[in-house]
């Protein structure tokens, strides 16, 4: 088992992913603080803002350390408690200005607990999604095919699997639907051992970009107005909602005394919530509702 490797993995895609988002901008370069954590650790959170395509991407690395872990993470593994850890991974989330090009998230990460004279526990995990505010079908498509393609040589049920787990977690149960149009979602994967479980998560991890810049380039000049602009700050208020409320990596870094300002990167720099808001009926904003159920796409 080799966690320097993963780490350097991880490192370099980073890089890899922000040189891709500045290239697609055109505009904007990212900005990067590096940190350390008292407890153990630290990371490198990069922000390209005001952009001519992305208003706001946040690609950050981390690799944090403790002695103990938090509730988070025991709730559903009780047997690691008293254990050391690591946990090391890479996490984006990208808003773009055009509301024709949806949102994205995408995270990779590697976990692993020790206890003297035991076996270490250890796991991958991620994954990517996609959240339209004006779906198109073919661009639906496209994001699962990418995404097939990537896991497939490692198994055919891993698409299948991935995806019913992606539709699972990114869930709104307070509003009865999906986040948006799902990908991939996988943790606690070890199954393959070491090495195949590690390049399956780099095949995830190296899948992002193809999967959804070609999405950006498609409808990134699409012409808009102040009530698509609305619309898209108004679903953005989703997205907020789940981070906040659901999201499984916010609570664990909040509770394990990460950054704060790097924990909470994901969120858009623009977001707004309507009392009561419902769309006109046969409009494009009320289209969207088809969209977030459960959907084959490939």
């Amino acid at each position: 088992m080799n966690s320097d490797a993963v780490k350097s993995y991880l490192t370099g895609l980073q890089d890899q992913i922000c040189a891709a988002l500045e290239q697609e901008d055109g505009h904007a370069s990212f900005t990067e603080d590096s940190w350390a954590r008292k407890e153990g650790g630290g990371g490198r959170s990069r922000v390209l803002s005001d952009g001519q395509v992305f208003e706001k991407a946040g690609v950050g690395f981390s690799h944090v350390m403790g002695s103990t872990l938090p509730p988070s993470a025991t709730a559903a593994r009780p047997e690691l408690a008293g254990r050391s850890w690591q946990a090391m991974g890479v996490s984006l989330v990208i808003h773009p200005e055009n509301p024709y090009v949806p949102t994205s998230h995408a995270n990779v990460r590697f976990f692993i607990a020790e206890e003297a004279g035991k076996d270490p526990v250890w796991w991958f995990g991620g994954g990517f999604d996609l959240t339209p505010f004006y779906p198109f079908d073919e661009d639906c498509r496209h994001f699962h095919q990418v995404a097939k393609d990537a896991i497939s040589p490692f198994g055919e049920q891993y698409y299948p699997d991935f995806k019913a787990h992606c539709d699972r977690y990114f869930f709104l149960p307070h509003r009865q639907e999906t986040r948006g149009v799902g990908g991939l979602f996988f943790d606690d994967f070890n199954e393959l051992g070491f090495e195949r479980s590690f390049a399956l998560m780099q095949a995830v991890g190296n899948a992002f970009v193809p999967a959804y810049l070609p999405i950006v380039s498609r409808r990134k000049t699409e012409e808009y107005g102040m009530t698509e602009r609305e619309f898209q700050l108004y679903r953005r208020g989703r997205y907020v909602e789940f981070n906040l409320v659901y999201d499984r990596g916010t609570l664990f870094g909040l509770q394990s005394g990460g950054r704060t300002e790097s924990i909470l990167m994901s969120m858009p720099p623009l977001a707004r919530w309507e009392y009561g808001f419902t769309p006109e009926k046969g409009s494009a904003e009320a289209r969207l509702a088809e969209y977030l159920v459960p959907r084959d796409w490939v």
